[in-house]
């Protein structure tokens, strides 16, 4: 029984637009990387994943193509999603022969399609896994945060992410009231670009934009004096140019995504059961993912909202923490696992 648990163990598997990672039982987290793909069309063969493609990314010959075979959490490239599991998988392996897992618990989207989730169960199956479990990720945020779920109490979660902006209310182990949207981080980076286009007609990358995003972006005004150089091609004239970026001006190009997570939030609480939102008044709402490391956004949101918000600890990798808090006890959390038959009611 021993050398079974061995070979063929349990694995959470984060499947992010912007970033793959996997949990693996009674070792924790072990790959955190881009879900990125760099292949030579001229070949079709791949060149690098993860780390490595991310280094290439606006740095390619015409030849060669990064793809992202997740596009706002959901598959849009089915054959590059098996590369990359399949890739991760084998890096992971204590044994080369024996690089099959028994049970993976995959966090999807709140909004996804039946097909949509087939189409997560069979990439991560054919990528070599016996079962798939699929679990939604304000859920496995919450879980990984360690707040109550199963108790009868509202638990508001805010998970922003590379691809999507997940927010729940979650209670007694399900989502009462939830929505999705495709405004999240690399939108961010997308409304930064558009910006420096836009105010001084220089075109710039997406790490450009993100490195903005990150060392000089905020949802509020800050005391430091935040700026940074950037480097890019004058729309005018094809030339290199040079400028210097404020933190004001980040700022103003991140305002209208972060009214429209705002107003989502707001929507949902329109929606919720008062006595919830009596909850979640007294506890308030938890920010993870990527997104909520935004200089200021707990702030911001608390002064739309008038909730108290906090940010939780180690939020880009909450959800896969949650996932493996899952494997490592998937009885107890048989009931949060979407896929699966749910209980029939009992009458009293």
């Amino acid at each position: 029984m021993k050398l079974f648990e061995n070979l063929y163990k349990s694995v959470g598997i984060d499947l992010g637009t912007a970033n793959f990672l996997v949990y693996v039982k009674g070792r924790g987290i072990v790959v955190n990387e881009p879900t990125l793909v760099a292949i030579n069309n001229r070949t079709n063969q791949i060149l690098a994943i993860g780390d490595e493609a991310k280094k290439m990314l606006d740095r390619t010959p015409a030849h060669v193509t990064l793809i992202q075979p997740l596009i706002s959490g959901v598959i849009s490239d089915f054959e590059m999603t098996q590369e990359i599991i399949r890739y991760f998988f084998s890096k992971i392996s204590e044994h080369s022969l024996f690089s099959r897992y028994h049970v993976a618990a995959v966090s999807i989207p709140t909004n996804l399609t039946e097909v949509e989730r087939k189409s997560v169960e069979d990439a991560v199956v054919s990528s070599g896994t016996s079962k798939v479990l699929l679990v939604e990720e304000p859920i496995a945020a919450a879980i990984g945060t360690r707040l109550p779920i199963e108790e009868p109490t509202a638990n508001m979660i805010v998970d922003i992410g590379g691809g999507t902006t997940e927010i729940s209310i979650i209670s007694v182990g399900g989502a009462v009231v939830s929505k999705s949207l495709k405004t999240a981080g690399q939108r961010f980076n997308d409304e930064i670009a558009r910006y420096i286009k836009s105010e001084y007609k220089l075109l710039i990358g997406e790490p450009t934009a993100e490195a903005l995003k990150i060392n000089v972006g905020s949802a509020l005004p800050v005391d430091d004096k935040l700026e940074m150089v950037v480097r890019g091609r004058d729309v005018a004239t094809g030339l290199p140019k040079e400028i210097i970026v404020r933190n004001a001006q980040v700022r103003t190009a991140l305002q209208k995504s972060l009214k429209s997570i705002a107003d989502s939030i707001k929507a949902i609480l329109e929606d919720a059961p008062p006595e919830l939102v009596g909850d979640i008044l007294e506890r308030g709402i938890h920010l993870s993912g990527g997104g909520s490391m935004l200089r200021g956004l707990d702030e911001y949101l608390e002064r739309e909202l008038q909730v108290n918000v906090r940010v939780v600890d180690d939020p880009l990798t909450c959800v896969v923490r949650g996932l493996g808090i899952i494997i490592e006890d998937i009885k107890k959390y048989e009931t949060v696992l979407s896929n699966q038959e749910k209980p029939k009611p009992v009458n009293l």
